[in-house]
């Protein structure tokens, strides 16, 4: 019997393997997926929070940030590009505002649902 991890969509799986002899492998048993780390706060690139937030429409990776904390932008002004299953999305601002935190960084994954920057 061999131990293997495996991962699926993100997700962590440990897995025993009986082989039976006819050149096939058969999975015996599994176990509960690896408890996840959670993901480390980022720290925002100013003073503090805004009270708008704008968060990641889906799960990707940020190519760049066009956007810095304390400029001034207008609504549909791009602040980042997020990748998503090889499409880049631009994240617009959703008002004019100015940019209180920009809370990524290029390089940076995200998930669906996490604040990538705040504004005033």
């Amino acid at each position: 019997m061999k131990n293997y991890r495996i991962t699926v969509n993100g997700v962590s799986y440990d897995v025993a393997v009986e082989e039976t002899g006819e050149g096939v492998s058969a999975p015996i048993a599994t176990s509960a997926p690896a408890p996840k780390a959670p993901a480390p706060k980022k720290a925002a690139s100013a003073g503090g929070e805004g009270a708008v937030k704008i968060n990641s429409p889906m799960p990707g990776n940020i190519l760049s940030v066009k956007a810095s904390a304390g400029q001034a932008v207008k609504k549909g002004d791009v602040l980042m590009v997020l990748e998503a299953m090889k499409m880049e999305n631009e994240i617009c601002a959703p008002q004019d505002g100015t940019v209180a935190s920009i809370n990524v960084a290029s390089g940076d994954s995200v998930e669906s649902g996490d604040v990538l920057a705040t504004m005033d």
